[in-house]
């Protein structure tokens, strides 16, 4: 296995583990907050959307397919707050816009050479373009972990 194998097999475990999660979730259960000070889950997977979109496309600037309508504010730090369903986006479309996302993320992995992999990007958290790819499974699976207190919160069983 070699490094691009191995950052997809993390970025289809984590796809794999955080739409199992998500699936039988309504629109309604999604505006759910795990604490009061927490983000609900629309929020969050609008906030993962706009992420890799943003994390890839520094250095594939132009490769990476347009987010939604509004889906930069609606999902900024800023907008944390708001519960309004009115004006957020339905689950179908982040999905959508997260199946988008991850094809063009994974066609980009698939073409990098190792060499591209150890381009540096300047982002401490994730210093290489390899650290970058990398990190978009991981950054789910993070987040990944306040959808299951929501789920047991709905009386929802273990999944995995």
């Amino acid at each position: 296995m070699d490094a691009r194998q191995a950052i997809r097999t993390q970025l289809e475990l984590s796809q794999f583990v955080c739409l199992g999660y998500l699936e039988d979730l309504s629109d309604g259960d999604l505006l759910l907050r795990p604490h009061p000070g927490a983000n609900h889950i629309n929020w969050q997977v609008g906030h993962l959307v706009g992420s890799e979109h943003n994390h890839i496309g520094r250095f594939a600037p132009g490769q990476m397919p347009q987010l939604p309508d509004r889906l930069p504010e609606l999902y900024s730090r800023e907008a944390v707050q708001v519960d309004d369903p009115a004006l957020l986006l339905p689950k179908a479309v982040l999905l959508d816009a997260f199946r988008q996302q991850r094809a063009a993320t994974l066609r980009l992995l698939e073409a990098a050479s190792d060499a591209d992999l150890d381009i540096p990007t300047g982002v401490p958290y994730a210093p290489t373009r390899g650290a970058m790819f990398a990190m978009q499974g991981s950054h789910w699976l993070m987040h990944s972990g306040q959808w299951v207190i929501v789920r047991r919160m709905l009386g929802k069983g273990a999944m995995f």
